[in-house]
């Protein structure tokens, strides 16, 4: 089923340098049929939306800060995504921000059986990830970008992937456990489903690879086999745990 999703945008809290790596990701979950950005347009500070809101077909919603030290840009983000939750028009929201103020709002839109997606930069607080069903970093929406273009300092992309540690490589392990047949097999697309489920920020992009397969791989703790099926023209992929004694052999 493809989304009808609404996209809310907190304009105090995102760069706008990546805007459009940010729609283009959206648009792999579902179809973005409202789109806004919420801040306060009299201020310099989002004078860099302002061509990029054309572009992209974003409506900027004006929102005044009324008292100094109080978000009022998060309050009309919070009631707008309520209204558009009861006018059923939509079956997932995008929450675009790094702010935990969000959590609570991620949280009920879930309780609603809405699909709930964030965006935000890495420094974004833990309660707001886990309170979505899937979570994307800034920053590799970021090195994407800079990958398509070869003249980019390379060294800059390199220093936002995550090392895939011994934590990473457990999740993934007890993940496969989960799911494992009585052989210990199991196909990868549930792998990548229920580490989604457990840890919405999993992706294999944070660790420098495009797909989930490659970055088993490249762990060498995983056995991966195709497998052919009599209906589809394309090889199912099955993983299993290496046992810790053809570990030390390998060695």
């Amino acid at each position: 089923m493809n989304l009808n999703l609404a996209v809310l945008i907190d304009g105090d809290n995102i760069p706008s340098a990546h805007v459009k790596e940010m729609m283009e990701e959206i648009a792999k979950y579902g179809n973005p049929t409202i789109k806004r950005i919420y801040g306060d347009w009299t201020k310099p500070h989002l004078s860099k939306w302002k061509d990029l809101l054309l572009q992209n077909a974003i409506t900027p919603i004006q929102q005044y800060a009324y008292t100094t030290g109080k978000n009022a840009t998060d309050s009309a983000m919070i009631i707008d995504a309520m209204d558009i939750l009861y006018s059923n028009k939509v079956n997932g929201f995008c929450l675009v921000s790094s702010d935990s103020d969000f959590t609570r709002l991620a949280t009920r839109l879930r309780e609603a059986g809405m699909q709930v997606i964030g965006i935000g930069e890495k420094k974004t607080p833990t309660p707001f990830i886990v309170a979505c069903d899937k979570f994307i970093y800034v920053e590799i929406l970021r090195n994407q970008s800079e990958k398509k273009d070869e003249t980019s300092n390379k060294d800059k992309s390199k220093d936002s992937i995550d090392k895939i540690t011994p934590q990473v490589i457990k999740l993934i392990s007890t993940t496969i456990d989960d799911l494992s047949d009585e052989e210990g097999w199991a196909f990868l697309g549930d792998v990548g489903s229920l580490l989604q489920k457990k840890q919405p920020n999993f992706d294999s992009r944070n660790y420098g690879f495009e797909k989930l397969t490659p970055l088993i791989k490249s762990t060498e703790s995983f056995e991966i086999e195709q497998r052919e099926t009599p209906k589809s023209k394309h090889k199912l992929i099955y993983v299993k745990n290496i046992e810790k004694s053809k570990k030390r052999s390998k060695k």
